[in-house]
């Protein structure tokens, strides 16, 4: 596949999950699940203004606007809050998916219009920005009640692995992306360097439910020796007791709310929807600690025997459903253990997809940076109070997510689909 075949079928994955989140009631669309999230049809006519603002505008600011600039300013994420959205006069959803149309057979035009030199690193930009509102669109899906709207497809079976750590050695290895293999990683993942990272063990797995429900009952939320002096104050301040979804089912156990639907918790898929607080008390009963993002980008591809670093865990081709839970279909975590063929060198398991996982890192620039053509992607949000994730959920679109990549959210964040992997000095 070229490049630009490559960059054409990322837009088009992007759009058919967009209008697959999307094929719902206007009163679906238009409904705010929480002051956290916008409605979905904001999200749906905003992919469409920034495909037409960075594939089409700005390289002809002349051209005559499908969003016009009192239409496009509404769908400005820094202008408008996710709380106030619904009080925007928005575009409908039949509005907005005409528009979505136009502005793609345009940009299909223009890209097939592209000499063979010239740079799609836009395009696949815009290709991402959009799955990651695919993204934020499963979470919106997954704060609604009511009936279920969408519907899981299977996941491989798990399987006993030992709840052990695995060991990553002492030494330098090559940090951030190669733009030689990752052409469309984005400005926070650059510039590759070396760094010198002490021996460290990392656990094999993510926490799962079946660990998080123990740290329950032993009272890990009622111990404040556990928590950060932050992070106590504002479990106490916001009732935490267990995870966002979770529910005691009146004989001991738990229930959580998926998508509409209650269903028991599944003690062998990884924990989600826990913060930054928790998971560090979580880190602290367990004897361990959160692991650095340098550490976690280590621990996913560096490949000791060989000295190498690997562009996935697994090796050099690309994520597979045999190698990990992406895309959004499985609407949850996968079993630990399903995922064998998608170890890395230190033989850690399920290091992309599933889960988002916590690390103990803030969000800052790698030494050298550069911000890329949307100049605000990162860089606003580098004022120390956003902490990093890493490896993406079982809702990250593949084209979405590498080892390099660097998600970033409040410590308070719960909707979005994180859960954690331990970590130890060596």
């Amino acid at each position: 596949m070229t490049d630009l075949e490559s960059a054409v079928a990322a837009l088009e994955t992007a759009r058919r999950t967009t209008l697959t989140l999307t094929d719902v009631d206007e009163a679906e669309l238009t409904a705010q699940h929480s002051p956290l999230m916008s409605p979905l049809v904001w999200d749906l006519a905003h992919v469409g203004q920034q495909e037409e603002q960075w594939l089409l505008q700005a390289g002809d600011p002349d051209r005559s606007p499908v969003f016009p600039p009192a239409v496009a300013c509404l769908y400005d994420a820094f202008e408008h809050p996710r709380a106030t959205r619904t009080q925007l006069p928005l575009l409908d959803a039949a509005a907005s998916r005409r528009a979505l149309a136009e502005v793609r057979g345009r940009v299909l035009d223009a890209l097939a219009g592209l000499g063979p030199d010239a740079s799609l690193f836009a395009a696949g930009m815009v290709a991402q920005h959009e799955h990651q509102h695919d993204e934020t669109m499963f979470a919106t899906h997954g704060l609604r009640t009511g009936e279920p709207l969408l519907h899981a497809v299977p996941t491989p079976a798990g399987r006993p692995l030992p709840a052990d750590a695995v060991l990553v050695p002492a030494g330098p290895f090559p940090l951030g992306a190669d733009p030689r293999t990752e052409p469309w990683a984005l400005d926070n993942e650059f510039p590759q360097h070396e760094v010198d990272v002490p021996a460290f063990r990392i656990g094999r797995v993510p926490v799962t439910n079946g660990e998080w429900a123990g740290f329950v009952a032993a009272g890990g939320y009622d111990d404040p020796r556990l928590w950060t002096t932050v992070g106590w104050a504002h479990r106490v301040a916001a009732g935490l007791r267990a995870p966002m979804t979770w529910e005691p089912d009146g004989a001991g156990g738990w229930t959580e709310r998926r998508f509409g639907a209650r269903q028991p918790v599944s003690p062998a898929e990884p924990v989600q929807h826990v913060d930054l607080h928790e998971a560090q008390a979580y880190a602290r009963w367990a004897g361990a600690r959160l692991p650095t993002e340098v550490e976690w980008e280590k621990a996913c591809v560096w490949d000791a025997a060989a000295g190498r670093r690997r562009r996935w865990p697994w090796g050099e081709e690309p994520a597979t459903a045999r190698r990990a839970n992406l895309g959004g279909g499985a609407l949850g975590p996968a079993q630990v253990g399903a995922y064998p063929d998608g170890a890395s060198p230190c033989g850690a398991e399920q290091m992309i997809g599933d889960v988002w996982e916590w690390t103990s890192s803030v969000f800052a620039p790698w030494p050298g940076f550069s911000p890329m053509l949307y100049d605000t992607y990162s860089e606003p949000f580098f004022d120390g109070t956003y902490t990093v994730l890493r490896g993406g959920s079982w809702a990250t679109a593949a084209d979405a997510v590498r080892p390099s990549f660097r998600n970033w959210d409040y410590p308070v964040r719960r909707q979005v689909f994180t859960g954690l992997r331990l970590a130890w000095d060596a």
